[in-house]
């Protein structure tokens, strides 16, 4: 009887640990993560209007940068076609490219939304190649209202399992999109990257 007592003692200690382990493996994935981004700012004596944002997709990374000086790092997940360009509306991608922030506010059902300039200029080239080749048809519209966003309350494990769920959008965890929101501005850019 103290073998199993004993015996599943040390299975809980050990599930414990892993649990621990893996919830704790993200925060030191990311730069910075864990501490608080003006904290990391004024460390570094930095201007917060010279920041930038870098998402890399294949990373599920977004990076906030002044210069080359990586400040913090951010889990994202995207759209349900993570890998792709978007290249019209409805195809669930996440744009490539520069883009900056064109609106911001607070959001019933994803705490805040960064509204960016999608399309551009390079978004409607591609749009319109991907036309002339055949890859969508030619009444297919190009899309908008992109941008970054937080999850519905209570869902943080949709990024934490990198589950691509929105439409085209980037997604952070609620209290990193609130945190990051007062820092971009109109003048932010925000590249968006394989």
């Amino acid at each position: 009887m103290l073998h199993k007592i004993i015996g599943k003692t040390v299975l809980s200690i050990l599930l414990t640990i892993m649990l621990s382990i893996a919830c704790n493996a993200q925060t030191k994935q990311f730069i910075n993560y864990s501490r608080a981004l003006r904290t990391v700012i004024r460390e570094n004596a930095v201007d917060a209007d010279s920041l930038s944002l870098v998402i890399d997709k294949s990373e599920y990374k977004l990076t906030v940068k002044s210069d080359t000086i990586v400040l913090k790092e951010y889990p994202v997940v995207f759209g349900r076609n993570p890998v792709d360009d978007k290249l019209k509306q409805g195809d669930r991608c996440t744009p490539e490219g520069t883009f900056y922030m064109k609106a911001k506010y607070p959001h019933s059902k994803w705490s805040k939304f960064v509204w960016i300039n999608y399309p551009t200029r390079d978004s409607w080239r591609k749009h319109n190649a991907a036309i002339r080749q055949g890859k969508i048809s030619d009444n297919a519209k190009i899309g908008g209202e992109v941008g970054i966003h937080g999850v519905p309350e209570g869902m943080d494990f949709l990024i934490d399992q990198k589950y691509d769920w929105t439409e085209g959008c980037v997604s952070l965890k609620t209290k990193d999109i609130n945190e990051l929101y007062y820092y971009i501005t109109e003048s932010t850019p925000i590249i968006i990257k394989k």
